[in-house]
């Protein structure tokens, strides 16, 4: 069973929203129906025999597919390699996106950022899907 990419695009956006494991979905690869879970949020809709099936998988965190501080370094050492040790430097400590953000703004490189993160979590979430036996419907 196929699932559209903006379906697995969107759980994707929930699980990587907050902290790690914070959110949670998964899909059933047999129907292509996603499942949501978040304790906050009071959600949870997964039946409890997808969490051991076969056919189901769970939607990666930004993190498993390093979309987080190791996309970062990737777009500055590509784009601001002159700026890599300020960045770096940036993330070192808390609130590091905020600042890092603000950094791109002054720079005039944000909208370029954000063109990069797109597409990189794009890529990425469609190398997991092959590598994962889902198929992927585009829209």
């Amino acid at each position: 069973m196929k699932v559209k990419f903006r379906d697995l695009e969107s759980a994707f956006e929930f699980v990587s929203f907050d902290s790690f494991c914070e959110n949670t979905a998964l899909l059933d690869k047999s129907t292509g129906k996603i499942y949501w879970n978040s304790e906050e949020a009071g959600l949870n809709d997964i039946p409890e025999e997808l969490w051991d099936s076969d056919s189901s998988v769970a939607i990666p965190h930004k993190n498993d597919l390093d979309l987080g501080k190791q996309l970062v370094l990737d777009f500055v050492r590509t784009h601001l390699p002159q700026h890599y040790d300020h960045v770096r430097d940036i993330f070192s400590r808390r609130g590091a996106y905020a600042r890092f953000k603000d950094f791109l703004q002054y720079t005039d490189q944000l909208q370029k950022w954000y063109d990069f993160e797109n597409t990189s979590t794009k890529k990425a979430l469609r190398e997991w899907a092959e590598e994962n036996g889902v198929e992927i419907e585009d829209d």
